[in-house]
C-alpha cells in the first residue's frame, strides 16, 4: 500500500506539472509575439496578384489549405483527410463556415490564435500535424484575409472521423508541454541585408507555404530539427527530398528555370515530375503563385544553407549509358508501361512521362517510384490532369520489386536491390 501511495503521489505531481505547463503554454504561446506589430514588408499580396483573385483566396492557395482539408472528390475545405503517423491517424478538421462542424462561430481572434498558438476556439491544443509551428510566423492581416475567404465559401455540414491515436499521444494536455518547448512565439521578421525578393521568398517558404513541415527532418518528439532545415525527410511512405542549395544532395544544381517549371507546372525536364504529396502541393498551391512570388521563392531556396541530409542524388546517365537489364522487370515494363514511357526514357505522349534523369528513378531505394507504381499518381495543373494508374492490386510484391529495380537500373543507372519484403512494408 505504501508503494501505491508513492506511485499515486508521483502520478499526481506529473499531472499537476502537466496542467501547470499547459496553462503556461497556453498563456505564453497564445499571447506571444507582438500581435499589433506593423505588417512586415514580406507579408501581404504580391504586386502582380491577378485582379480577379481575392487577396484571401491567393493567400489560402499559397498556404496550401485545400491539400490538407479536402479529401479526394470531397467538398472543399470540409476536412477528413487522414494523416497516417507513426503513433496513429489524425483527421483534418472542417474549416468551412458551418457553425456546428466547421469554424462558422469562430471570431477573427479565434482563428488567429489557432494559427499563432496552435489552440482551437476553446483553447484546447491542436496536434502539430496542423502546421501552426510555421503558421505562427504569419502576419495577423494575412491570417484574417484567409479567414475572410474561407467564410465567403459555402458551409459544409460534415464532421471528420475521430482520431485514432495510441496512448499517450491521445492525451491532448501533453500537447501544451510540446508547444511550450517547440513552438516559437514570433512573427516573421525580414532579414536586413537581404533583398525584398529574398525576404518575400523566406516568408513564402518558412511561414505561408510551410515547406519545412515536410522537407525538414524531425526529432524524437516529432518537432522540426531546425539545425537541418530543408535537408529532406520521409513522411507517410514518401520522400520529401532535400531542397537546400547543396549541389549533390539538394537542388543546388537546378537552374532557376528548372525550379520555376517544377513549381508552376509540376515538371522540370530531366529533374523531376511532382507526384504523391508534392503533386497536391503543386495542384492546390504552387501553380497559382504569381511570377514575382515564384521568383522570390526560388531566390530564397537557392540561398538556403546547403545540407548533406538524405541520400546524394547520383548523376543522371546519358542515353548511351542507360543500363540494359532484363528478366521479369523488363517484361512487366514492356507489357504495362511502354505505352506511355519510351525505352529511351522519354514520354510517348507527354513530357510528364519522361523517366531519364528523374530523382525518383535515380534513388537506389526507389522509395517514391515504388509508391507511384503501387498507388498511381495524379497531377492537376494548368487545367489538365496528368494521370498514371495504380498497379498495386494488379502486381504482387515480387513483381513490383522487379519492375522498380528494372526502372532504376535501366533509366536511373542505379543497381536496384528492392525485395518483395521491402514492397510489402511500403504497402
Amino acid at each position: 500500500m505504501k508503494i501505491w501511495r508513492i506511485v499515486g503521489v508521483v502520478v499526481g505531481v506529473v499531472v499537476l506539472a502537466g496542467v501547470l505547463f499547459t496553462a503556461y503554454a497556453l498563456i505564453t504561446v497564445t499571447h506571444g509575439g507582438n500581435e499589433q506589430a506593423q505588417q512586415p514588408a514580406a507579408a501581404g499580396d504580391p504586386a502582380d496578384l491577378p485582379a480577379q483573385m481575392a487577396r484571401g483566396e491567393y493567400l489560402a492557395r499559397a498556404a496550401d489549405c485545400a491539400a490538407c482539408h479536402t479529401t479526394p472528390g470531397g467538398r472543399p475545405f470540409a476536412g477528413g483527410v487522414a494523416f497516417k503517423l507513426p503513433f496513429g491517424t489524425i483527421y483534418s478538421s472542417n474549416i468551412t463556415p458551418d457553425k456546428e462542424t466547421g469554424i462558422g462561430d469562430w471570431s477573427d481572434d479565434d482563428f488567429v490564435r489557432a494559427l499563432h498558438a496552435g489552440v482551437d476556439k476553446e483553447g484546447r491544443p491542436l496536434y502539430p500535424a496542423f502546421p501552426y509551428t510555421s503558421y505562427t510566423a504569419l502576419s495577423r492581416d494575412d491570417i484574417v484575409a484567409i479567414k475572410a475567404y474561407l467564410f465567403s465559401l459555402p458551409a459544409v455540414h460534415q464532421a471528420p472521423p475521430p482520431n485514432e491515436l495510441s496512448f499517450p499521444y491521445n492525451q491532448r494536455w501533453a500537447l501544451g508541454l510540446w508547444s511550450a518547448v517547440f513552438l516559437k512565439k514570433e512573427r516573421f521578421q525580414p532579414e536586413s541585408g537581404k533583398s525584398e525578393a529574398w525576404n518575400r521568398g523566406a516568408y513564402l517558404a518558412t511561414a505561408l507555404g510551410h515547406c519545412g513541415e515536410c522537407h525538414t527532418p524531425r526529432n524524437v518528439a516529432f518537432a522540426m530539427d531546425e539545425s537541418r532545415a530543408f535537408a529532406g525527410s520521409e513522411l507517410q511512405g514518401w520522400k520529401a527530398y532535400n531542397i537546400t542549395s547543396d549541389k549533390e544532395h539538394g537542388i543546388g544544381d537546378w537552374s532557376e528555370q528548372d525550379l520555376v517549371d517544377y513549381f508552376s507546372k509540376g515538371h522540370a525536364a530531366g529533374r523531376g515530375t511532382a507526384s504523391g504529396p508534392m503533386s497536391e502541393v503543386v495542384g492546390y498551391s504552387l501553380q497559382y503563385l504569381t511570377p514575382s512570388d515564384l521568383t522570390a521563392l526560388v531566390t530564397y531556396l537557392r540561398d538556403v544553407k546547403p545540407q548533406r541530409g538524405g541520400e546524394p542524388v547520383p548523376p543522371a546517365p546519358v542515353a548511351a549509358q542507360v543500363a540494359a537489364a532484363g528478366g521479369l522487370g523488363e517484361q512487366l515494363f514492356v507489357g504495362a508501361c511502354a505505352g506511355c514511357h519510351l525505352d529511351s526514357g522519354q514520354g510517348r505522349q507527354t513530357d510528364y512521362a519522361m523517366l531519364v534523369g528523374l530523382r525518383s528513378v535515380r534513388d537506389p531505394r526507389a522509395t517514391n517510384l515504388t509508391q507511384i507504381i503501387i498507388n498511381g499518381s495524379s497531377l492537376h495543373v494548368g487545367g489538365q490532369e496528368v494521370f498514371m494508374p495504380s498497379f498495386g492490386d494488379a502486381y504482387s510484391d515480387a513483381e513490383i520489386a522487379a519492375l522498380s529495380n528494372y526502372v532504376t537500373s535501366h533509366f536511373g543507372g542505379q543497381q536496384g536491390t528492392l525485395s518483395a519484403d521491402d514492397v510489402a512494408r511500403r504497402r
